[in-house]
């Protein structure tokens, strides 16, 4: 009976995660693959989005290991906001030293005149359409948006 009740539990968590695996993988004692990678795109331009969420949220996913890659996407208003904001750049500083890869959209940011500044915090700064298509499609990888 507990046999069964966890893999009803194991079956239902996987329905919701996205994450498939046969009756005969779950009663073999196979576990669904983790989500490996988190993608944030921050497009907001408010302030305590980013230092009373994103920042908090990345900074402890990154150091606790809660993922094996952590992504931010600077795209939108973002990008003007980090690029003005010394406390902001700090800790976007703070989260590229702790090993988030940090992205932003090159279209974007030449709107705001701030690629240039981007750069010099150490963002890679590119034509992001493709690489967000590709990281909604991959398995692994979560995307949240704010």
């Amino acid at each position: 009976m507990k046999k069964a009740m966890i893999l009803l539990c194991m079956s239902v968590s996987l329905l919701f995660s996205g994450n498939r695996l046969s009756a005969q993988e779950m009663a073999a004692g196979k576990q669904a693959v983790d989500s490996t990678k988190l993608v944030v795109l921050w497009t907001t331009g408010e302030k305590d989005v980013f230092t009373k969420m994103v920042q908090i949220y990345l900074y402890n996913a990154k150091k606790q290991g809660w993922f094996d890659q952590i992504t931010l996407i600077i795209w939108g208003p973002s990008s003007r906001l980090v690029a003005g904001d010394k406390e902001l750049q700090k800790m976007v500083g703070e989260l590229r030293d702790a090993g988030v890869k940090l992205e932003a959209c090159v279209w974007c940011a030449d709107q705001y005149g701030v690629s240039e500044k981007l750069k010099q915090l150490g963002v890679d700064v590119k034509g992001m359409g493709v690489y967000l298509t590709k990281y909604l499609k991959e398995k692994n990888t979560r995307v949240m948006v704010f």
